[in-house]
């Protein structure tokens, strides 16, 4: 059955949405699905948005069933704006930030170990699952929307962080099959919907706003993440287009940390209240000043908020300890601890590492977020730029709720213009659709591919690598040296194949073996075949290893089969590496999905 609808998901750390746009029609008319979830004990209502927070409830809530949703189970977990809501007061019953936890490989990330911390009395979920069931929630809004239209069944565009590792991406990728998505959904970068979602307010005309040689720097500040893009602006066969030049590293530094930073300035002030906050409280604090930020940073946002908590003591009165926080205190603390004014040649400043750690997510030991698009710039900016008499002009992209506040709007375009020499870079796309810029840009990416239009070319935004284990005297303690070698270079197109030309490499069949791969976002020089046997930590980053055992031929017994390599990127996006044996026609093939790192799907 053909499809009828171009749909976009906003999988957001803080926020979920839904955009759509019918394709019968010559012209990407993108709308919002309003979204049916719990937002008080038997009430249900549609809101734009869907807070990606998941409540768990207790059994007398479950008896009761006042929290489900029609077609729910009373004990599945409450999504949107109520489980948002009670945080605050049951934070060990409440999972927030499942998308950061979804692309933290230090945990069994499909172990139930969410909320973090919450006691053995709470069911808790894994971070797949949690992922799974805000993107049924979604799917089962849009049945309940467009009964005749389902959504296995339409083009489906779904959004994920720049810096999402393939590991992160492919448990999206199961978390999203198992929520009802069509097998053949697409994955894009959020800072390129952002892009598709300034090229569809703008229509024929963007060219007028930037020529050949442009950069458009992306900044989207989410909720758990910073993602970093850098777009340059082309010209081919007398007509402009884009390319993608580069993507940054996965930040986890956004609006949690901003709500951490808002916590502990709101907590000195319950100290002087005479409330010194336990674990729990502290907790609770976070969830509301979440709240507070949120409020006190929207357009129509009012001057003050009250912050409110439980006390402990038979002396507070009425059991509660009430502050007040000002609109512009709090723009002042988020502008000068995340924003600062630094120098363009500013690198992140990474401090002493404690040898013990608690194991949770890893923030960004660095929360300033302008000298993280310092050393992004200077590391991916081409060297003519700061040479030639005609230097690339830069304009900025903002995406993300925090850029709501106008005082963070500006500190980050007077530290980019004081950057290329006081030359103020503009600004692209409007600041009232923030929040939804990213699912409408998926819809219209989406449409164009029926319909046609500009695209963002790049190749994968990655080099590649398989880790070989070199041959050699063991040593007792030590694992012998390994070696990389790039079997899929930065930029490699979508439907290309290469050989990958190096020596004969041995393979092991029959038995399990763990299969290492690597990729790198700065070592854009490598070609197919290069050999590292020497990098340093912030070249290659390691993903999760693949572990499995690869079919021996029957009647064979030969465990160690000597193989070259051949790349295959389908266009579908799929990577394939193929171990073709150089005895026989025997071959293996090892894949994962880099669609999602490519520009031009």
């Amino acid at each position: 059955m053909a499809s009828k609808f171009s749909v976009g998901i906003d999988l957001g750390t803080t926020n979920s949405l839904l955009a759509y746009a019918a394709l019968d029609s010559e012209t990407a008319a993108i709308q919002i699905l309003r979204i049916d979830q719990v937002v008080a004990p038997h009430q249900i209502e549609a809101r734009e948005s869907l807070p990606s927070f998941l409540y768990l409830p207790d059994e007398s809530e479950i008896a009761s069933g006042a929290l489900a949703m029609p077609e729910a189970s009373s004990r599945d977990p409450v999504i949107g704006t109520f489980a948002r809501n009670i945080a605050a007061e049951q934070p060990e019953r409440t999972i927030a930030a499942a998308k950061s936890w979804l692309s933290f490989a230090r945990v069994d990330r499909k172990a139930a170990i969410l909320p973090w911390g919450a006691g053995s009395e709470v069911s808790k979920l894994s971070p797949v699952d949690a992922t799974r069931a805000i993107l049924k929630h979604l799917v089962d809004a849009w049945h309940r929307a467009m009964p005749d239209a389902r959504l296995s069944e339409q083009i489906v565009t779904l959004t994920v962080p720049a810096s999402f590792d393939v590991v992160a991406r492919d448990l999206t990728r199961e978390a999203a099959l198992a929520a009802g998505l069509p097998d053949d959904f697409i994955l894009l970068e959020e800072p390129q919907a952002a892009v598709y979602h300034w090229l569809a307010s703008r229509g024929n005309t963007w060219r007028r706003d930037v020529t050949q040689r442009d950069l458009l720097l992306v900044v989207d500040v989410g909720g758990g993440t910073t993602d970093l893009t850098l777009v340059r602006v082309e010209e081919e066969a007398g007509d402009l287009m884009l390319r993608r030049q580069a993507v940054g590293d996965h930040l986890l530094v956004g609006g949690d940390n901003m709500d951490v930073a808002l916590a502990h300035f709101v907590a000195q002030r319950f100290q002087e209240k005479g409330l010194k906050l336990n674990a729990w409280q502290s907790v609770a604090l976070w969830h509301a000043c979440r709240r507070a930020k949120e409020n006190l940073l929207a357009l129509d946002g009012k001057p003050t908020e009250s912050i409110a908590l439980l006390g402990r003591g038979s002396r507070l009165v009425g059991g509660t300890v009430t502050v007040e926080v000002g609109r512009d205190e709090v723009q002042q603390l988020l502008v000068d601890g995340f924003l600062p004014e630094c120098p363009r040649d500013a690198r992140p400043e990474r401090g002493p590492v404690s040898g013990f750690q608690e194991l949770g997510l890893p923030y960004e030991a660095d929360t300033a977020i302008t000298r993280h698009v310092a050393a992004f710039l200077a590391d991916n900016r081409n060297s003519e730029d700061s040479v030639s008499s005609n230097p690339a002009r830069t304009h900025l992209l903002l995406n993300g709720g925090v850029f709501k506040a106008e005082q963070l709007r500006q500190r980050l375009r007077d530290v980019v213009s004081a950057w290329d020499a006081g030359a103020p870079p503009s600004m692209l796309g409007s600041t009232e659709d923030l929040d939804q810029a990213v699912a409408s840009g998926a819809a219209f990416y989406g449409w164009t591919k029926q319909h046609g239009g500009v695209r963002i070319r790049g190749g994968t935004a990655r080099s590649y690598y398989v880790g070989i284990e070199t041959a050699g005297l063991a040593i007792p303690g030590m694992p012998r040296p390994l070696q990389a070698v790039c079997v899929a270079p930065h930029g490699m197109e979508e439907g290309t194949e290469l050989d990958v030309p190096s020596r004969e490499v041995g393979l092991v069949v029959g038995k399990p073996a763990k299969f290492r791969f690597f990729s790198s976002s700065h070592r854009k020089q490598d070609r197919v075949g290069a050999t590292l046997r020497q990098w340093d930590d912030d070249e290659l980053q390691e993903t999760a290893p693949l572990e499995l055992a690869l079919p021996l031929e029957v009647g064979s017994e030969e465990n160690f089969v000597p193989v070259h390599f051949h790349s295959q990127l389908s266009e579908l996006g799929v990577f394939e590496l193929w171990c073709h044996s150089t005895r026989d026609a025997q071959r293996w093939k090892l894949e994962f999905n880099v669609r999602e790192d490519t520009g031009d799907a």
